[in-house]
């Protein structure tokens, strides 16, 4: 048995700023004389907008920063909000993100709530326990005995990681009804000062939540295999790591030169398991971590210049918004009924690739 998509549904807070809004903000956490080179980061990242749950409505209705979560260093060398602060602004916003995004998706599937029968959470932004998982339960009044898996800090494969979760235990019973739900609220871990890697990080995430519902077996996009790859001695590449003032990002400028030398070999290996070639592949759904690394999958594949179109819309429009992106790409191309079979890529600290092959 495998798991079959039944719907996937998304939201992003009410909020958001163009480009040009979130250079000003982002210029009043740095120094000065790193001001240019901030503007040349901000517009080569290819973001036009981004929602974040640091934005609130204005006395004129326009969107305003919220000061009391996001606010200007009164001192220099300011690291803004401690971790534990972020953290509440975490705890007190991502679950109802993640309701809406779960909502979404029951409400374009015909599986009742009653019928699902377990629950594979995602995120790696935040953590407090009870998490979001036991607060959609209560809110939203999942059964009481459903079983749940939190993946957690996987970065931006979490939700690979959790359609593998959520495909084995598809597996386990005939009547498996799964609900996956990532969500991340990246900004609230907005860096100050100035350190390039995290410059390049403050241009490119964004907040969203998306969720997925499956079935064992049923018409429709299936799970037909999941993959993963370690890439030796990359470690350097990617990191992500807890600090004082916010979970600390750190992307080294040798990241998409990796992807697109190490990805094919291992890809084309992956997919002869399974009987495919590379030239196969009718649709691409690749995370866009950022405009680099979407051209370094592309050129490491040969994929056609418009392959990964979604992929950068999805970027442009919206932001990496971490784990939850590859689900909204994903959204995009089932309502666009993409051709089939489909592969699924996105990449963490490792540098490890996650991948999953969909078919009917």
């Amino acid at each position: 048995m495998a798991l079959t998509v039944c719907s996937i549904g998304s939201a992003v807070p009410e909020q958001s700023l163009t480009r040009d809004e979130s250079l000003e903000v982002a210029k009043l956490m740095a120094p000065e004389t790193k001001h240019k080179t901030l503007s040349k980061i901000f517009c080569g990242t290819g973001v036009r907008k981004r929602h974040s749950v640091l934005l609130k409505k204005g006395d004129d209705d326009d969107t305003a920063v919220d000061y009391d979560l996001l606010y200007t260093p009164d001192t220099k060398g300011d690291p803004g909000p401690t971790t534990m602060e972020r953290m509440q602004v975490y705890q007190d916003r991502a679950h109802p993100l993640a309701e809406t995004a779960v909502g979404r998706a029951l409400q374009g599937s015909t599986i009742r709530i009653e019928d699902l029968t377990h629950l594979v959470m995602v995120t790696c932004s935040g953590f407090f326990a009870p998490g979001v998982d036991i607060a959609l339960m209560k809110s939203m009044g999942l059964p009481h005995d459903l079983e749940r898996v939190q993946v957690g800090f996987m970065g931006c494969q979490g939700a690979l990681n959790g359609l593998r979760v959520a495909n084995g235990l598809a597996g386990t019973r005939s009547d498996a009804c799964v609900l996956l739900c990532a969500v991340e609220l990246c900004s609230v871990h907005f860096h100050y000062g100035w350190q390039v890697d995290r410059a390049v990080a403050n241009a490119l995430f964004a907040d969203g939540s998306a969720a997925l519902v499956g079935q064992s077996d049923g018409s429709g996009w299936k799970v037909r295999a999941n993959g993963a790859c370690l890439v030796p001695q990359s470690e350097g590449a990617m990191s992500w790591r807890i600090g004082d003032h916010g979970f600390e990002m750190g992307l080294s400028s040798a990241l998409p030169r990796i992807i697109e030398a190490n990805l094919r070999p291992w890809l084309a290996d992956w997919l002869s398991q399974h009987g495919l070639t590379i030239d196969d592949v009718a649709t691409w759904a690749v995370h866009p971590g950022g405009p680099s690394i979407v051209r370094s999958v592309q050129r490491g594949l040969s994929l056609a210049d418009d392959a990964l179109d979604v992929s950068l819309g999805v970027l442009q429009e919206l932001g990496n918004m971490s784990s939850p992106t590859i689900l909204f790409i994903l959204e995009r191309l089932l309502a666009a009924d993409a051709e089939l079979p489909c592969v699924g890529l996105a990449f963490g600290p490792g540098l490890s690739v996650e991948a999953v092959l969909f078919d009917e």
